[in-house]
């Protein structure tokens, strides 16, 4: 009841003298109430004092329907004690919502081309406004750094809950750091972003709302990893833990009596081997165990939860215990359920959305695909934005490929060169994105920040089929049996292996640079394939081309130096250099050793997360970086440009986006939790 207390306090403050009800303001209409210290969002006592009122909730009338869909959930207690004491108050767009409906959702298939989706139900510690500039609390209620950034204490939301009604404390960030993010049995090794210049960090809990990150070295950009990633600093412990040996000493025994190999095996079928929160639920990888398990799924502070998983989609219902409120004091979401249905095929996808069978869409869109989006939008009743991206179009060669007269060759910095300068990014830009798009080489940081020189942009860009034949001739690729089309250095034939999957790159882009490679005498096959296949070939070093968007602002740099060091990238994205990366993880005991200026980039990168944000430091080490990358010619560039936002126009409170991105993670910025359907 502390928030009552201070509501009254500020009335009386204001003059009122008695409780006022709170005015349910918006964006559009803030109705002369001050903002708060972060932009469309307070916390309660904020708003309350601000608007001078005592804020009074109320809940989605399916709230307890919902609830008893979630296997394993009890009996929904009052929403009072649902919510966390000070929930955070979110400032709705356009206006307050209403409750109800059904978000229906396109993906391509179980873990591809669904970040699109997962974003829409995504929490996280901190998060960046919708200015992609301001980071803002979301799951915790504050932060503070020490002075060297080698401290970072967060405060948590008193009295939240997990999906299930249990209390959500530091010892779950505790439990996600040692637990799942160091733990070698969970995942093969830790992800740069849970490290500090490679060193772990510790974590203390003096408290049950009192995380304290304590880091072993500067690393000012891990609150950024935190606003921007799919990685949740928390899991449940009350959960997870009761699987996990270190935890719980019956661990293997429990597990074992739903079928499990063990513990470690659970938690591999409720978490995976990652932070990736797509991983399939037991209802997809366990259906037989169903019965046995307590719960279907791990429990979420998500804004919504599974509770069906098929390989043709997955459902999922309000969580019943979100942390948000709107500023009348509706707790979100406002929306009920979400469907997900997967279609991997694009013209599929494209029809869909057509025909008005989803509600929103971004992800795997092209700039392609927006003129026949664009036509129909009054007759669909839907809306199509256009907006830049981040990433663009990026081409890799594999520089340790398994062919060794290859690698040789993709490993020449001139063959790479030349390779660029072959590409008509002009008619790249007019076929597959009717002249609205830029040639641009890969700079490793985009948009581009200051302190990369703009040159570096334009850096053999330029269609030169004379160069690149010129280098190619240099390096001694030459047609030496007459049929227009190069051999290697050693005589042996090449074609190069052209293996794309759309929702990496459109296929025009690829036939295209198939053809211009062709004509200086490169030989190509391009071949369609899933996302799925494509990314199990490039992580097992089969394919010759590597081919995905490719592209990360300055934010995501200082959380993360995995698009500085071998491989480059995650699982799910653009990488080369699989042998470099092994030879780095195996301490030299196998793959290949990496070249001297792929270790500097590493030490460049480390000290640009060491650097405080916009010194001249962090300066120096990004323009290090960016000119490392272009020089080699590790990824090459080809044209960024807008591209397709959709939403039907039922769909309410859907703002006008900053980018198509995934880089801040989709619509997280645009805080989901508060569409709503009017129909």
């Amino acid at each position: 009841m502390k928030h009552v207390t201070y509501g009254l306090a500020a009335s009386l403050l204001m003059g009122t003298y008695a409780y006022a009800a709170c005015p349910a303001i918006t964006v559009a209409d803030m109705g002369g109430v001050a903002a708060g210290a972060y932009p469309q969002q307070y916390e309660l006592a904020e708003f309350e004092a601000a608007a001078g009122c005592s804020m009074a909730f109320s809940e989605n009338p399916e709230a307890a329907a919902l609830n008893a869909e979630i296997q394993g959930n009890p009996d929904l207690p009052p929403l009072a004690e649902r919510l966390p004491s000070e929930p955070l108050v979110v400032v709705p767009y356009a206006s307050v919502g209403s409750y109800g409906g059904t978000l229906n959702a396109l993906s391509n298939a179980t873990e591809a081309g669904t970040s699109d989706f997962l974003s829409i139900r995504h929490v996280n510690l901190v998060r960046y406004s919708d200015d992609l500039q301001t980071i803002v609390p979301n799951v915790a209620k504050s932060w503070e750094w020490n002075e060297d950034y080698t401290q970072l204490t967060f405060k948590l939301r008193e009295g939240h809950k997990w999906s299930d009604g249990a209390p959500f404390t530091s010892a779950d960030v505790k439990f996600w750091y040692d637990n799942l993010a160091l733990d070698s049995n969970v995942r093969e090794k830790p992800q740069d972003y849970a490290l500090v210049a490679g060193e772990r960090m510790t974590v203390e809990t003096p408290d049950a709302t009192t995380v304290v990150f304590n880091l072993p070295s500067p690393k000012p950009g891990l609150l950024a990893h935190f606003a921007t990633s799919y990685a949740q600093a928390f899991q449940p412990l009350h959960f997870l833990g009761q699987y996990h040996p270190q935890v719980n000493a019956d661990a293997d025994a429990k597990a074992q009596e739903c079928g499990f190999e063990n513990g470690y095996a659970a938690i591999a079928a409720y978490y995976g081997n990652s932070d990736w929160t797509d991983t399939p639920s037991p209802m997809l990888s366990n259906p037989d165990k169903l019965d046995c398990l307590p719960k279907a799924t791990h429990p979420t502070l998500e804004s919504h939860i599974y509770v069906a998983d098929t390989t043709e989609g997955r459902k999922l219902v309000a969580n019943p215990y979100f942390h948000m409120v709107d500023t009348s004091g509706q707790q979100l979401p406002y929306i009920s359920r979400q469907d997900e249905i997967y279609a991997n095929d694009n013209e599929v996808r494209i029809l869909k959305l057509v025909n008005g069978e989803a509600d929103y869409k971004s992800q795997s869109l092209t700039l392609a695909s927006a003129p026949l989006l664009l036509e129909n939008q009054e007759k669909g009743d839907f809306t199509v934005q256009l907006k830049p991206q981040i990433a663009s179009y990026t081409l890799a060669f594999n520089v340790t490929s398994e062919n060794l007269a290859k690698r040789e060759v993709f490993g020449d910095v001139r063959f790479r060169r030349a390779m660029s300068v072959a590409m008509d990014r002009d008619e790249i830009n007019q076929v597959a994105f009717f002249g609205q798009g830029r040639p641009v080489q890969y700079t490793g940081f985009s948009p581009r920040p200051d302190f990369v020189d703009s040159a570096l942009e334009e850096a053999f860009i330029q269609f030169d089929p004379d160069m690149a034949k010129s280098m190619l001739d240099e390096i001694g690729m030459v047609d030496t049996d007459g049929d227009g089309f190069r051999e290697l250095p050693s005589g042996d034939k090449i074609t190069l292996n052209m293996q794309f999957a759309t929702q990496g790159i459109a296929g025009e882009v690829v036939e295209i640079i198939a053809q211009n490679w062709a004509d200086v005498g490169v030989q190509t096959t391009v071949k369609e394939v899933t996302p799925d296949e494509y990314r199990s070939a490039q992580s097992s070093n089969q394919l010759d081309v590597l081919m995905w968007l490719k592209g990360q602002p300055v934010a995501v740099h200082m959380g993360t130096n995995n698009y500085w060091v071998p491989p480059f990238d995650g699982y799910f994205d653009l990488r080369t250099g699989m042998l470099w990366a092994e030879y780095i993880d195996s301490n030299g005991a196998s793959g290949v050793e990496p070249p001297a200026w792929v270790t500097k980039m590493g030490e460049d990168s480390i000290a640009f997360q060491a650097a405080s944000p916009g010194s001249e430091d962090q300066a120096a080490a990004g323009a290090a970086l960016a000119e490392a990358i272009v020089d080699q010619m590790l990824f090459i560039g080809t044209v960024i440009a807008p591209a397709p936002i959709y939403h039907r126009n039922a769909l309410k409170n859907v703002p006008e986006f900053k980018t198509w991105s995934y880089e801040y993670y989709r619509t997280y910025p645009y805080r989901a939790a508060q569409w709503y359907f009017d129909e």
